[in-house]
This record gives structure tokens, C-alpha cells and sequence, in this order.
């Protein structure tokens, strides 16, 4: 075929040899490494407690906005009715 590929019959695969070289220190003046800050679990939760908490009240704060929301348009359409009836 025209497109299959042969080796030559005295081709080998080369072998690659195991690197022992390692790298030489370097000789520069490195900033020393700043530790990172650790955080506590307990804070953690408390994060998680905290974030809870908020959404909830917002949550509470929406559904009461809409309850007064909807009051509000029944008190409207039952107080124009009856002003419409005298």
C-alpha cells in the first residue's frame, strides 16, 4: 500500500538513557515563603451558619413583601368597590 509505513531493516528504536545529572543550586537570594494563613473549622462554620442565617431572613423579609404586596391590592379593589356602590 501507499500509505503503510516499513522501518529499514537495520533500524533500531532508540533507548533512552536514564538522566543522573541533577541540577546544580542556584547561587541567588530567594524571598523566603510567607505561610499561608490557616483557618479554623469552627470559623468555617461559623461562615457557613452566618450565610445561612442571612438568606433565610431575606428570604422571609421577600415572601412578607409580597404577602403586603397582595393585601394591599385586595384592600384596594375591595375599597374601590364599595366606593363604587354609592
Amino acid at each position: 500500500m501507499l500509505f503503510k509505513p516499513e522501518l529499514p531493516p537495520n533500524a533500531h528504536t532508540p533507548v533512552a538513557a536514564p538522566r543522573t545529572h541533577e541540577p546544580a543550586p542556584c547561587s541567588c537570594h530567594h524571598a523566603p515563603r510567607r505561610a499561608l494563613p490557616t483557618v479554623s473549622t469552627g470559623a468555617v462554620v461559623t461562615v457557613l451558619v452566618g450565610g445561612v442565617v442571612l438568606t433565610a431572613l431575606l428570604a422571609a423579609v421577600a415572601v412578607s413583601a409580597v404577602a403586603v404586596a397582595v393585601a394591599a391590592v385586595v384592600l384596594r379593589s375591595l375599597l374601590k368597590d364599595r366606593s363604587h356602590q354609592r
